[in-house]
C-alpha cells in the first residue's frame, strides 16, 4: 500500500486527531460516509485496525515501512509498543517536525526530501534517516532554505519541544540530545493493539 495522499480531515474525522498528519480540526465530529453517525459496534479486529492505520497515517509510512518497523521493535530491548513508538519517532521527518521547522510530518518530509536539511553539517534527504542522539540537526546555508524554515516556524504543528530535542531559533539549529521518551508522543495511540495486530497476522 503506498503512501496517503487523499484529504486529510477525512482521515481524521475517521481516526481521530492525527497531530503529524494535519493542523486543521474537522467540523464535523463524525466519521465521514452515509453511515458515519451510526457506526455498529467494532470488533476486536476493527479496534487494532484502527490503531495501525494511526500511527501508519499520522507518520507517513508505508504499510512495507511500518512491517519493518515492527520487527525491528520486537528484536529490542523492552516493550516492543515503545521501541516501535520510539523508531518513529526518532525518524529525520518526524524529528524536522517536533523541533517545529514545519507544521506537519508531510511537509517536514518535503523538507528532508527537497535537500533543505543538514545533519552534522551534511546535507541529508532521506526522511526515514534514524537521528541519534548527538545528532545536529541544521537548515542548509542558502537563503531560499533558511526562508522556508522561518516562514513555517510561524505556524508550528506543536506547541511544545520534546525533552529529547533542543532548538535554537536564531541559527536554526537543534540537537537531539536522547531518545524520545513515551509522554512525549504527542499522537494518543494504544501501541500494544498495533504489536498485537501483527503478532495475529504474523
Amino acid at each position: 500500500m503506498s503512501r496517503y495522499r487523499g484529504p486529510r480531515l477525512r482521515i481524521v474525522r475517521r481516526l481521530g486527531e492525527l497531530p503529524g498528519l494535519s493542523r486543521k480540526s474537522p467540523r464535523r465530529a463524525y466519521p465521514p460516509g452515509q453511515h458515519g453517525q451510526n457506526r455498529k459496534k467494532r470488533s476486536e479486529y476493527a479496534i487494532r485496525l484502527e490503531e495501525k492505520q494511526k500511527l501508519r497515517l499520522n507518520y507517513g509510512v508505508t504499510e512495507t515501512q511500518l512491517v519493518r518497523y515492527v520487527k525491528k521493535a520486537r528484536r529490542a530491548t523492552g516493550s516492543t509498543g515503545q521501541a516501535l513508538l520510539q523508531l518513529l519517532e526518532m525518524r529525520l521527518d518526524n524529528t524536522v517536525f517536533r523541533l517545529g521547522m514545519a507544521g506537519t510530518i508531510p511537509a517536514a518530509r518535503q523538507l528532508v526530501n527537497h535537500g533543505h536539511i543538514t545533519v552534522n553539517g551534511e546535507t541529508v534527504d532521506i526522511p526515514s534517516y534514524q537521528c541519534r542522539p548527538g545528532d545536529v540537526i541544521g537548515v542548509r546555508n542558502r537563503d531560499r532554505s533558511r526562508q522556508l524554515v522561518q516562514t513555517n516556524m510561524e505556524f508550528p504543528g506543536l506547541a511544545n519541544l520534546p525533552s529529547h530535542l533542543e532548538f535554537d531559533k536564531n541559527t536554526l539549529v537543534g540537537k537531539v540530545n536522547g531518545v524520545v521518551e513515551r509522554e512525549w508522543v504527542a499522537l494518543q495511540i494504544n501501541e500494544l493493539l498495533v504489536v498485537e495486530y501483527y503478532s495475529r497476522k504474523a
